[in-house]
């Protein structure tokens, strides 16, 4: 289990945190575990010895030490030639399938040698009820040895050993060592466990000297192999939910500094100033055409803590709630992006949706920054429930800001037009401004404005044309006409319908076209 939960999480920075990249994983492992039972209670049938037990175990450890080295080649390579659907399935079945099933075929034989007792001297055979023709190892199993006892209790240890180590993956390997830490230690620890258990049945000192080389050999390799902080990288670590990597480089002729989460660019900041570098960002002023005095915001999505950043800076002295579910991501815009302690800011640790269902207060602005990559749209943040929830929770006159991603026209469309019709439904008075250009054929970012008032913008009016803020004075530019847009195929995305990964794939599959 500690395999499997860690596989989706090596395989999500190359094809996102999806529904493919956890069935692919499943499916891979759950074929080969199938397969291993089989074949492993087979071979257990025909050599139902000790020494082969541990000698699986000790290949087992060998190529989970492989699942780290393919990890670090094959990975990069294979993202860049299949889709986020058909990846993951590819890659499970390259890197996962062989050591699930060399570790599946360890059940059939655990039960096979449950019947040899442990003694003094090793190995002692219940006379009584087996038939002995060798003094080291046990025969086939023989009528009266109670197999469905002997296989509930190696099956209830087997579970029992799964569920310690799912939760001990997700609440202490993952956040404090990393996948690569945890996948080199998984595997040392099987090939030292089956190197011990072969040897305590001393087998010849040949086969004892090969099996110490290739232990020596696999800690050399995962030695050498432990993948080191690159060039540039100021920091790298396996979150709570991602791969986090803050880097520097060049941003349209600017040295800036960069948050990427898994493989996506999450936020940045200027060396030189508190600029903000993304242009979707500056869209955090909307708010000025309908309440210039807010006293309160909310922040889905705190990333580097550029938006909170920017409403502290205004001079409506509004308070400010942060909902960001990666725990780190506070401490770390401290270090690296020049964020400063503020008694008008209040720092939540949790899921944004699960924040406004418990949370009843209500706010002037709501900003959404949670899809920060289409490799990982969550999906309760795409719902009519969703959006029907942050609604409740505005003011009168209270505005919901939402990034999103996407492309406006032709088949890879059908993404972003139907959240534009899901958001619709929930704010009737609502506008869509394209970042780039309405007109622009690729993947853009796409900002969503609801207002929970009646007042309409007029595009032609003194206060947005003569704005001083570009971004205010460029919205007629930036509106999408949607009366161009063809809603008929657009669905409705709920939480009971919602194939959220499904619309990504058809978007990435255009995105070279």
């Amino acid at each position: 289990m500690i395999v499997e939960v860690v596989a989706i999480r090596i395989l999500s920075p190359y094809y996102g945190n999806t529904i493919y990249t956890a069935s692919s994983v499943i499916g891979t492992v759950l074929a080969a575990l199938s397969l291993g039972y089989y074949f492993g209670g087979v071979l257990s049938d025909k050599y139902p010895y000790h020494k082969v037990f541990y000698s699986i175990i000790f290949i087992s450890g060998l190529l989970v030490i492989f699942v780290h080295l393919l990890n670090v080649s094959m990975l990069p390579v294979f993202s860049l030639f299949f889709s986020i659907k058909t990846g993951p399935l590819i890659s499970s079945l390259c890197i996962f399938f062989v050591p699930a099933f060399f570790l599946g075929t360890l059940s059939p034989f655990a039960i096979k040698l449950h019947r040899v007792k442990s003694a003094k001297s090793g190995v002692a055979l219940e006379a009584q009820q087996f038939n002995v023709v060798n003094k080291k190892e046990g025969l086939p199993l023989q009528a009266g040895d109670q197999i469905g006892r002997r296989s509930g209790e190696v099956f209830f240890w087997s579970t029992l050993g799964s569920i310690a180590g799912s939760l001990a993956s997700g609440f202490i390997l993952i956040p404090f060592l990393g996948i690569h830490a945890i996948i080199i230690g998984t595997g040392l620890f099987l090939m030292l466990w089956g190197f011990c258990g072969f040897a305590f049945f001393r087998p010849k000192k040949t086969t004892i000297i090969i099996m110490a080389l290739f232990l020596i050999y696999a800690i050399f390799l995962a030695w050498f192999y432990l993948p080191q902080k690159p060039v540039g990288v100021l920091y790298q670590k396996d979150g709570v939910y991602e791969k986090i990597r803050i880097s520097e480089g060049d941003w349209k002729g600017r040295e800036a500094r960069f948050l990427f989460q898994d493989m996506s660019y999450s936020a940045a900041m200027y060396l030189d100033s508190d600029e903000l570098v993304y242009d979707y960002t500056k869209y955090y002023v909307l708010y000025k055409l309908f309440n210039p005095e807010p006293k309160n915001a909310l922040v889905l999505g705190g990333g580097a803590y550029s938006i909170p950043k920017a409403f502290l800076d205004e001079p409506s002295n509004m308070q400010v709630d942060v909902v960001e579910i990666e725990p780190e991501l506070l401490e770390l815009s401290k270090i690296y992006f020049r964020f400063q302690d503020n008694p008008r800011m209040q720092n939540h640790i949790e899921d944004g949706r699960r924040f406004l269902t418990l949370n009843p207060q209500k706010y002037d602005i709501i900003f959404s920054d949670v899809y920060y990559s289409l490799f990982s749209v969550p999906m309760h943040f795409t719902t009519k429930e969703f959006f029907d929830l942050a609604k409740s929770r505005l003011q009168q006159k209270g505005v919901f800001i939402g990034n999103f991603g996407g492309s406006l026209y032709g088949d890879q469309a059908s993404l972003v037009v139907s959240e534009m019709k899901t958001f619709k439904e929930s704010f009737p008075n609502s506008y869509f401004f394209a970042v780039n250009s309405p007109d622009f054929p690729k993947i853009q970012n796409v900002i969503f404005l609801g207002i929970n008032d009646e007042k309409k913008l007029d595009f032609t009016a003194k206060e947005i044309v003569k704005n001083s803020n570009e971004i205010i004075n460029m919205l007629p530019q930036k509106n999408i006409d949607l009366a161009k847009l063809d809603f008929s195929k657009a669905q409705k995305l709920t939480d009971n319908f919602a194939p959220i990964e499904h619309l990504v794939g058809k978007v990435i599959s255009g995105w070279y076209q």
